[in-house]
């Protein structure tokens, strides 16, 4: 049950205290640079795994659309390598091992946007639906390992959610 242990409490008034174990910090540190280089490269690609990240505005008027995506997509692409960025930092302080560190909000934020993005971008290319469900996925299939990685990434973002939630409290 140690997988379900919470990765991410709060500690105080605006700050939490992150605790990965080395395998999932290694995990974090081989995805990040892979969202990194997809957003780097996909949106010139149109690579459709990004298609969660930056949605369509206006389905039914492509100039519309268009103009929206001009307008917005600089501003969002900035944000999601900032928060990037910050993770970037936390798990390069220890070059591999486990990841123990003490974060203000703002950076817990960033923390759950760019492991949310991971988890959007896995999901759009696993094509998942509402009604899968991580029991249901057989381990012989090739796709086993992803799945289990989107579910991970999901309860992470969850412990995040709730530790930054506790401060509403």
């Amino acid at each position: 049950m140690a997988l379900f242990t919470r990765r991410v409490k709060r500690i105080g008034t605006d700050r939490y205290r992150l605790s990965l174990p080395a395998e999932e910090a290694d995990l974090l540190r081989a995805l990040l640079p892979q969202l990194r280089g997809l957003l780097a490269t996909g949106l010139s690609d149109n690579d459709p795994s990004l298609t969660r990240l930056f949605p369509t505005a206006y389905a039914n008027d492509p100039e519309l659309d268009a103009g929206y995506q001009a307008l917005v997509r600089d501003e969002l692409l900035e944000k999601r390598f900032a928060s990037l960025d910050v993770i970037d930092e936390l798990l390069g302080e220890a070059d591999a091992g486990p990841v123990k560190s003490e974060v203000d909000g703002e950076a817990l934020s960033a923390w759950m946007r760019a492991v949310n993005d991971l988890r959007l971008v896995l999901g759009t290319r696993l094509d998942v639906g509402e009604d899968d469900d991580p029991a249901d996925i057989d381990p012989e299939d090739p796709e086993a390992q992803a799945w289990a990685i989107y579910h991970y990434l999901g309860m992470l973002v969850s412990f995040i959610v709730d530790a930054l939630a506790e401060e509403l409290d």
